[in-house]
């Protein structure tokens, strides 16, 4: 497995894997769950939000990065990050894996490469934010093997 910066030419597969990642998460389980109001407010147009997201989540200069995941030249997956320096904070902003490469640590990798990058940009904390459903458990189970401390929090919709 090869890490490395992401590179311009990175963005449409880093979409495209972004979209294929979190698709089973908003069209199986959130829109079930909240009902088509809910989500048509919410999140009717995630595919689009995430075009416009991902082509902004490497920014050095506004202290936002990209990593990239690589096994046998492809890619695997990316771990997007934020450092507020004033603050001595970070955050993960996005962690998606291919589902042909979990299960083989890239995940791990990509968060403890992040990690470093982070102390070395002068962060002392980062927050990880994932949901709480069924189909974050995963990613739960990741954190928290990093040695992350899961915060209970309760989200709420309501069609009015």
């Amino acid at each position: 497995m090869r890490i490395r910066s992401f590179l311009q030419h990175d963005l449409a597969r880093l979409t495209e894997l972004t979209i294929e990642t979190f698709g089973p998460f908003y069209e199986d389980s959130f829109r079930p769950l909240v009902g088509e109001v809910v989500f048509a407010n919410q999140h009717g147009k995630w595919r689009d939000d995430y075009v416009k997201q991902v082509a902004e989540l490497h920014d050095p200069a506004e202290h936002r990065y990209v990593a990239v995941a690589e096994i046998n030249g492809a890619i695997a997956g990316y771990v997007a990050w934020a450092v507020e320096p004033e603050r001595r904070n970070a955050s993960v902003t996005i962690l998606a894996v291919s589902a042909e490469h979990r299960r083989l640590g890239a995940g791990t990798v990509l968060c403890e490469h992040a990690f470093a990058a982070m102390r070395e940009l002068g962060a002392d904390v980062v927050m990880i934010g994932t949901g709480g459903d069924g189909f974050h458990a995963p990613a739960r189970a990741l954190y928290e093997a990093l040695g992350c401390t899961p915060l209970p929090v309760a989200v709420y919709y309501r069609e009015l």
